[in-house]
């Protein structure tokens, strides 16, 4: 049973997850998300669930380790959580609302006791062209997790047979009721002039399921790209800071969130 803990959310388009936690009480965190912790709190990483489960982690590009926050004091400590970049936290009450999927790089943190694995997708075609969307994170239990989502968050709950049409990169996540595909785009011109990829994730009813209006992925994709297209001459140290950033943002696409 996973531990009842108390949150609340600061900040607006940069948002803050400030956890209260009773003597006892602990949370899961993805490495590097910590921002800052209280006296009494106590931090321990492992693979939490044995070898094969840091290592299939580590395999899709997620960290080896999950780190735990336990308060091993007399009186409620506070620890702070924030992912690194722009966009907002969605808290999700696994006890209300059953599993979630989500894309491994949007979980942030969840209350001890939560499950967190890998979960492929089911079909062959997502799991050859999927690209953001083949990989997604599992949380099952019966207490709070929270995902990040950059820019805006967009909610929809589909009824039954509804289905939507959603870049991959733009999907947070969804209820594990969703039924997940990935299909191809179709159309001479789509795929050569489309600019949006060869492929869009499929989503079909009944369940819930969150968006987000600025994948981090797009973001680097445009700053990596006017980056590569700076004048050959002339600002030698504009153009310098411009790769430096180009290679620090492959890094954390790659998976680096430390």
């Amino acid at each position: 049973m996973a531990h009842v803990i108390d949150y609340l959310i600061k900040g607006d388009d940069m948002q803050a997850l400030i956890v209260t936690l009773d003597p006892g009480e602990a949370v899961h965190a993805e490495a590097g998300a910590m921002l800052y912790l209280e006296d009494d709190l106590v931090m321990e990483t492992s693979t939490e669930g044995g070898m094969m489960k840091g290592l299939k982690r580590a395999i899709v590009g997620e960290s080896f380790f999950i780190t735990t926050f336990e308060n091993r004091g007399r009186q409620r400590r506070d620890a702070g959580f924030a992912a690194p970049y722009p966009g907002k936290i969605i808290p999700l009450d696994l006890g209300q609302t059953g599993t979630w999927l989500c894309q491994r790089d949007g979980y942030l943190c969840s209350a001890y006791g939560i499950d967190i694995t890998i979960a492929f997708s089911k079909r062959l075609g997502a799991g050859l062209f999927g690209g953001e969307g083949f990989i997604l994170q599992r949380l099952a239990g019966d207490g709070l997790a929270f995902v990040h989502a950059g820019g805006t968050v967009l909610e929809r709950q589909l009824g039954v047979g509804e289905t939507l049409r959603v870049d991959t990169g733009c999907l947070v996540c969804f209820q594990e009721s969703v039924d997940y595909d990935i299909q191809f785009i179709g159309g001479f011109k789509n795929v050569l002039f489309g600019g949006e990829g060869l492929f869009f994730a499929t989503l079909k009813g009944p369940g819930k399921v969150f968006l987000q209006t600025l994948p981090f992925s797009r973001l680097a994709d445009r700053i990596i790209k006017a980056s590569s297209l700076a004048p050959g001459g002339g600002r030698g140290e504009a153009r310098g800071i411009a790769g430096l950033g180009g290679g620090l943002l492959k890094g954390l696409i790659s998976g680096d969130r430390s």
